[in-house]
């Protein structure tokens, strides 16, 4: 799949393609409808998809300090929608003088002089264009000026999930920040990731007989619920079941939210340093502090036996 970021990174040579715009943070079960009926498309009329999406998210240039957390960063965005049969995914830097594109300037601008879509595939609700006045009626009338058809998907699933809400990247963060991550699991089609890189913390996890991986997360992740988690750890190519801890560590009066993976009966793991990602299961308990060291150290054997069980039966 090929990776474009900006307009200026498309092939002056580009032919016709069909494309879908949109966010698409998490690549949930809903958007991936409208990703596949694209790529489908694309395949009846023997030219590419090409999904555009951008960066930082609208919400933070439009209005300053309202980024939503992230289901998923860009690369592995990507890496969903290359699964999805994608052929080009083109990130627009979405800057305050883009914001105030008119809905006619971004057809024109994106559409048709660089993309030269042959059909365009949204969501019912689709918006675009300065203070998102453009909308699926406003495409369909460009498409018959710009020779471009325009194709609304359903995006809308529901389960039992958020109580049978539609699913939603919006949801799905709601669910996440609640610790509900079999519920997010049911939307995302797959459970929830958490990546960062590996940095050294204080350790304790080491002298008490458990050493995690506590891991920088990127900036605006969709972080769990504090409490204990059953998961999977991937590292250098490996997939381990993992405990895993998100909280401030209020045993030893910490205060700064982290994550940290334990990888099950591994021993002499050295990651530091290395991007690692941490996939979450299921939930197993909340965050406590304990009268005492030893019932720390019970409780923490307790929440692995259980992490082993849960990812062996989903295994």
């Amino acid at each position: 799949m090929q990776r474009w970021r900006g307009l200026e990174d498309i092939p002056e040579d580009w032919g016709r393609s069909v494309v879908t715009i949109g966010s698409y943070d998490g690549v949930h079960r809903g958007h991936q409808l409208i990703i596949r009926h694209a790529v489908e498309r694309a395949r009846e009329l023997d030219v590419p998809a090409v999904v555009v999406t951008f960066d930082p998210h609208p919400r933070e240039v439009v209005r300053p300090g309202s980024h939503p957390p992230l289901l998923a960063p860009h690369h592995r965005r990507a890496e969903l929608m290359a699964e999805l049969g994608v052929d080009a995914l083109l990130i627009l830097p979405f800057t305050a003088e883009f914001s105030k594109l008119s809905p006619a300037e971004f057809v024109v601008k994106v559409l048709v002089d660089k993309l030269r879509a042959k059909a365009v595939v949204e969501g019912p609700n689709f918006r675009f264009g300065h203070k998102a006045a453009g909308n699926v009626e406003f495409l369909v009338e460009q498409g018959k000026v710009y020779d471009f058809d325009v194709e609304v998907v359903d995006l809308y699933v529901s389960g039992e999930a958020g109580g049978g809400q539609p699913f939603s990247s919006t949801l799905t963060r709601s669910l996440v920040t609640e610790g509900d991550v079999e519920g997010a699991a049911e939307i995302l089609g797959r459970p929830h990731r958490v990546e960062g890189i590996v940095v050294r913390g204080a350790q304790r996890g080491r002298e008490l007989g458990f050493p995690t991986a506590n891991v920088e997360t990127l900036p605006h992740t969709a972080i769990p619920a504090d409490g204990v988690y059953a998961g999977w750890l991937h590292a250098q190519g490996e997939i381990m079941p993992a405990a895993i801890s998100v909280g401030t560590n209020p045993q030893f009066d910490g205060t700064e939210r982290t994550v940290e993976a334990y990888a099950i009966d591994r021993v002499g793991l050295d990651l530091y340093g290395l991007h690692v990602a941490v996939d979450f299961l299921a939930y197993v308990r909340g965050q406590a502090k304990f009268d005492s060291l030893d019932a720390l150290l019970e409780q923490m054997a307790q929440d692995v036996k259980r992490c082993r069980e849960l990812v062996g039966d989903a295994e």
